[in-house]
């Protein structure tokens, strides 16, 4: 594990992967956990697969007598302003002698910087012991033929605590099978024996606080609950909605899907697609339509979604979620957006697309004779709509 966090430490800061932890442990997707961080999402994420899934260890705790992350800036600035060492000592409560260790210690090529000096004294003060399962032949290779029988480190654990209950050189925990399956630089269990896991994650996923939700959609409405009449394709005004994302997940615009008529809209989303601004420019979509074509819409449970009660409220069309994992619950959005990648392929950046593009781009959807509708248009068919 030492070794992640020393790789680990070559590109971020000690402090910012503890935070980025954190996060993850939230329950934060890799965009929100880059976005508090200041990192990108592919960033974020490589964090997490760099460590397998499983929080690196902080070392020892330097606090007490030893020099903290916030000392060490302290120390920084005053080198910086070109104070003296018993000023800066003085302005930290340390003795000179402390301050004047830790320049010889840490400085680098006559530089000191707070973050090197603050990775360097936790590599220092790490104690490394051999993972059990790779010090411990006969013990692995008990663990592993349990593993291929499909037993969970739990049951492993408990069933070699009472197989060998006066050797506890024969005993592991669950805690340690599984870091030494999903953290490969303790080089302990082959990580293929992840499979045998009733999972099968090859990456273990940060557990979440006791009680914690999962969906951070607030007050959702589930596809259930949906009128019959709203989910009557024959009863106009029922929407279906999504997103469809761009290069490196930095841009999206949002589609909208009449399901009587598949009539398309597409939205813009110039700003990013934090939920705010989906919001925003979903309200102003909507209230582009006329009332009777306000029924119903149905979104999937991205994230995107946190604040669709302003949005129901502005336009007074109910929304509905669908089940997770569940894209056949939209299946003419899931379609449309695959007869959209036509004009925005996978990995085109969709932010720098202007309105009045997107509304082409939809008019000429909206001109394309459908088989569904016996080979009529979505503008013919809501033109008739319009005229009842």
């Amino acid at each position: 594990m030492e070794s992640v966090v020393a790789g680990l430490a070559l590109r971020f800061r000690l402090d910012l992967i503890q935070e980025a932890w954190d996060g993850f442990q939230a329950g934060l997707f890799a965009s929100e956990v880059g976005e508090r961080i200041g990192v990108d999402r592919t960033t974020a994420k490589r964090m997490l697969v760099a460590a397998g899934g499983v929080r690196p260890r902080r070392g020892r705790n330097l606090q007490g007598r030893y020099l903290s992350f916030t000392e060490r800036e302290e120390i920084a600035i005053g080198i910086a302003a070109g104070q003296s060492v018993r000023a800066i000592a003085a302005r930290i409560s340390r003795a000179p002698s402390t301050v004047s260790r830790e320049l010889t210690r840490n400085a680098v090529a006559g530089r000191y910087r707070a973050s090197a000096a603050q990775a360097t004294a936790l590599r220092r003060a790490s104690r490394p012991k051999p993972a059990k399962l790779a010090t411990n032949v006969k013990l692995r290779v008990r663990v592993e033929a349990d593993l291929a029988k499909r037993r969970s480190p739990e049951q492993i654990s408990g069933r070699l605590r009472r197989d060998f209950p006066s050797q506890p050189e024969m005993q592991v925990s669950a805690e340690t099978i599984y870091q030494s399956l999903y953290v490969q630089s303790r080089g302990a269990l082959k990580q293929e024996l992840t499979r045998s896991l009733r999972t099968g994650r090859a990456l273990r996923h940060p557990s979440r606080k006791t009680g914690q939700r999962k969906n951070r959609i607030p007050n959702m409405i589930n596809i259930s609950e949906r009128p019959a009449e709203a989910s009557d394709r024959a009863v106009p005004g029922s929407w279906e909605g999504d997103l469809i994302i761009g290069a490196g997940n930095r841009s999206a615009i949002g589609t909208l899907v009449e399901r009587s008529a598949n009539y398309t809209m597409l939205v813009p989303l110039p700003d990013g697609y934090k939920p705010e601004q989906v919001a925003r420019a979903l309200t102003r979509k909507i209230q582009q339509l006329p009332q009777q074509l306000r029924v119903a819409l149905t979104w999937d449970q991205g994230p995107e979604m946190r604040d669709w009660e302003k949005v129901q409220i502005a336009t007074g069309i109910e929304i509905f979620f669908c089940d997770p994992k569940s894209p056949w619950q939209r299946g003419i959005n899931e379609n449309t957006n695959g007869l959209l990648r036509q004009y925005f392929p996978k990995g085109t950046e969709l932010a720098g697309f202007t309105e009045e593009h997107l509304d082409s781009v939809a008019a000429e959807l909206n001109d394309r004779p459908r088989k569904r509708l016996e080979f009529q248009t979505p503008n013919e068919v809501i033109g008739d709509v319009l005229l009842r």
